[in-house]
Parts: structure tokens; C-alpha cells; sequence
């Protein structure tokens, strides 16, 4: 009876993706159809390339598709990211759901707007500090950096209307270095970590026999001062020492990056594979070709200072890869307190060249995997998901 009466309830989630996949939105859709909800996520399709509607293990994606839209900070990804949102409120408002479930800032004026309106609840899931991104491409821009104020401000005062804020970082017990739970308590806002590692069962590889050893990034592909800096990497390495590179993944400058490691390639520096987006199943067959995870991000527009963790490390360990990651943040304290990599200062090559050297042969494990951090959700969501019924 409890069952079939959670089963009326709808929960509607959006998030500013194709969600062809996103892990950590579909992770906690199925948590909650698990649980016996019924759920929709609404993605924005920017590149119209994926079916209008799919069915994902009992999670229904519906996808919106108005036009191509660019990823970046132009000004028609912010037309197009507008228009989503209007359509997706438009949408929600003529059938209300039971819960508004929002996976990052930008999709939060949607969830204010449904409880303003309809009376409907809302939760805000923090992936990352959204508002960073603007100064992705130059962080020492006043303008850029006055409208990442902007939206702060914005994102501050409408997650304080959100009945539960759910975040991927906090603070280590015992630690030194600060979460995305802290920032929050920072900004008077409560948070609850949930990391964004992967559930078990985690399939075996095959180890692939070659004479060499590679180092990869299989990811979204946005910075490209990361880019340059592992190839400066690489190339303090001895030549005879060189790993191969390679790099799985789409982004906004995913083509630069293709030029920049085919230039050094032509000139004989290095040996590198780069290629495009990969499904979830393809990740198994990557990470095969891979015995370093490369996983360094510049800190100079905030975010990783302030407790960002790559999903990359976490998927590394689950198949026995070493990560290379940030020192002197949380990722470089978890990555080093779990055994799951090295840590090395940004900007520093030859630290990060003896830091893969160092992770190069290096047997790792996911001590900690999505098992705990399903736990720590439904303790986070419970009081929300009671007065559902």
C-alpha cells in the first residue's frame, strides 16, 4: 500500500544537460524510483543528438531540443539556457509534480518559481560552484569576475528557499581542507555531502600487454591551461621514460586540444590519442588503455580551492588506476588519505612529472564507493521525502 501510494508521488528533476548520461543525476533518479517514486528528468539537449524521450532503468528523460545551443558563456548559450528554463516551468506548471528536484544553480530560478507559484517544494543539488564557471577562460577579468558575483548573490538567496541543499564535498573528519559544505555553512546555508563516486558491482578490465605506459584524461575537455600544463609535464619526462597521452571526451575547446597535442606529436615529442564523447559502457574500454588518471584542474577561478572533487579520480580507482590530482585542496587530502593517487602543486611541471612517475605502477582501490553516499542521501532527503506522502 506505502508503495503504491509513493508511486502516485512525481518528482521532477532538471538539469542543463542532455543527461545522455550524467552518473550523478541519474545516480539519485533511480534511488528514488528504487525507493518507489516516480521520476522525470528534464535535460536541455543543445546539440539535438538524443532521443526526445528515453527510458533509463525506470528513470524517464525527457529532452528539450530549441535549437542548437553552444556550451560556454556566449551569449546564445544564455538565450538558450533561458529559453530551456521558460519552457521547463511552462511545462511543470501545467502539471505540477509532487517535488522539484534541481541538480546545480542554473536550474534553481525553476524550483523558486514552482513553490512561488504552485507551492511545490524544491531541493537544490550542488554539484560544483556554478557561478565559477564564467571565469573559466579568464579568471583576472573584472567583468567576468562582477558577474560571477552576480550570480552568487543570485544562487545564495534562492537556495535559502530550498527545503534540503545536497552537495559532492565536505570536509575530511580530521582534515585540514575545506568542502562545499563549508562554504556553505560559510554563507549561512546548511549542506549534506554526497560524494559522487560510483556504485558496485565494478567489472574487471582487461589489462592491455604493451611496452609502453600511458597517462590519460577521459572527461569533459573545458580547461585548456590544464591541457598545456600536462603536456609541459610530459615533456620533462626523460624520452626514453615518456608516457603516451591519452584523451577521450567533448567540450568547448576540445578542438584546440586536439591540435596542440597533434602538433606535438608531428614535431616527435610525444605519442597521444585524443578522441570524442564515450558512453558509460565505452568508459570500461578507456580506462583499459590507461595507467595514470590525470585529473589536475586550475584553482585561479576558485571551485577547486573551495572543494571540488573529480569524478574521474573516483571512477580511476573503481577499476585500479592511479590519479594525479591537485595539492593543497580537498581532492589532494582524499586523494592521498584513500591511497587513490598522487598529489602535485598546479603550475609546477616537473612536480607533476615526478607525481605521475610516482603513480605510474601504483595499485589503488575504492575503499569508499556510492554504497556510503546512497546512505548518506536518504538521510539528507528523508524529513523532504516524509511529508511527500
Amino acid at each position: 500500500m506505502e508503495h503504491a501510494r509513493k508511486g502516485m508521488v512525481r518528482v521532477a528533476m532538471v538539469v542543463t544537460n542532455p543527461c545522455a548520461p550524467d552518473p550523478r543525476v541519474l545516480r539519485h533518479a533511480k534511488w528514488l524510483v528504487e525507493a518507489g517514486y516516480r521520476v522525470t528528468v528534464h535535460a536541455f539537449d543543445r546539440e539535438e543528438q538524443y532521443p526526445l524521450s528515453e527510458n533509463i532503468d525506470g528513470v524517464r528523460v525527457m529532452r528539450y531540443q530549441m535549437g542548437k545551443v553552444p556550451y560556454g558563456s556566449t551569449i546564445a548559450t544564455v538565450k538558450g539556457l533561458r529559453k530551456f528554463k521558460r519552457k521547463v516551468v511552462e511545462t511543470l506548471l501545467l502539471d505540477p509534480p509532487s517535488l522539484v528536484y534541481c541538480h546545480d544553480a542554473d536550474t534553481l530560478r525553476i524550483g523558486v518559481t514552482l513553490k512561488n507559484q504552485r507551492s511545490v517544494p524544491f531541493v537544490f543539488d550542488m554539484h560544483d560552484l556554478h557561478h565559477t564557471w564564467v571565469r573559466m577562460t579568464a579568471p583576472q577579468s573584472l567583468a567576468r569576475s562582477w558577474v560571477s558575483g552576480r550570480m552568487k548573490q543570485t544562487m545564495l538567496k534562492r537556495a535559502k528557499k530550498a527545503e534540503t541543499i545536497i552537495t559532492s564535498s565536505g570536509a575530511l573528519e580530521g582534515g585540514k581542507e575545506r568542502g562545499f559544505v563549508e562554504w556553505l555553512m560559510h554563507h549561512d546555508l546548511e549542506g549534506h555531502a554526497v560524494e559522487n563516486r560510483p556504485m558496485p558491482p565494478f567489472e574487471e578490465t582487461d589489462s592491455l600487454e604493451r611496452e609502453y605506459w600511458t597517462v590519460g584524461y577521459l572527461g569533459r575537455i573545458r580547461d585548456l591551461k590544464a591541457f598545456e600544463l600536462l603536456l609541459e609535464s610530459i615533456l620533462c619526462i626523460p624520452a626514453h621514460e615518456r608516457p603516451t597521452i591519452r584523451i577521450a571526451g567533448d567540450g568547448v575547446i576540445a578542438p584546440r586540444v586536439r591540435r596542440m597535442m597533434m602538433d606535438a606529436v608531428e614535431s616527435g615529442e610525444i605519442e597521444a590519442e585524443v578522441s570524442g564523447a564515450f558512453t558509460h559502457e565505452e568508459f570500461r574500454e578507456l580506462i583499459a588503455e590507461v595507467d595514470v588518471m590525470y585529473a589536475m584542474y586550475s584553482p585561479h577561478r576558485g571551485n577547486i580551492l573551495q572543494g571540488a572533487l573529480p569524478v574521474k579520480m573516483f571512477d580511476a580507482a573503481a577499476y585500479g588506476v592511479p590519479s594525479v590530482v591537485n595539492s593543497d585542496c580537498l581532492m589532494g587530502e582524499l586523494a592521498v588519505q584513500e591511497r587513490m593517487g598522487e598529489a602535485a602543486l598546479w603550475n609546477e611541471p616537473e612536480r607533476i612529472a615526478e607525481a605521475l612517475m610516482a603513480a605510474r605502477g601504483k595499485e589503488v582501490s575504492l575503499q569508499t564507493t556510492g554504497m556510503r553516499e546512497r546512505e548518506r542521501w536518504f538521510q539528507a532527503m528523508n524529513d523532504v521525502l516524509d511529508r511527500l506522502q
